[in-house]
């Protein structure tokens, strides 16, 4: 079936339709391990058919949540919150970690012996 047909099915519609069609997918994934199937394409029909359901079905979902609001309104607002955060408070207590732990790193350690002959040699 194409996509405009499924949009004039109502939710409950699309909803019973998936879960036949995830039935019959089911089924036809359980005969084809023990035997050949008559025609081995439906399983991609069908594979396809579910998604365009489940397209059809978030397309109302999204329309139902109204308009999306445009990239640069939506930096506009993302300014407002991270302004607004504790964020920058929360900032010298990370330096202060990072200062403790360069403090806890071991230093290189001297060359041994063998390795300081081993370079004189070369």
């Amino acid at each position: 079936m194409k996509a405009d047909e499924f949009r004039s099915l109502s939710d409950a519609d699309v909803k019973t339709r998936v879960a036949e069609l995830q039935e019959e997918q089911f089924r036809l994934r359980f005969r084809s391990a023990t035997e050949t199937l008559e025609q081995p394409l439906r399983l991609r029909t069908i594979r396809r058919d579910i998604a365009r359901l489940l397209t059809v079905l978030r397309e109302r979902e999204l329309e139902a949540q109204g308009p999306k609001p445009t990239p640069k309104a939506r930096r506009r607002a993302n300014r407002r919150t991270t302004k607004a955060t504790p964020a920058a408070a929360a900032a010298p207590a990370k330096t202060a970690a990072k200062a403790t732990k360069a403090a806890k790193t071991p230093t290189r350690k001297a060359p041994t012996r063998k390795a300081a002959t081993s370079r004189a040699a070369q």
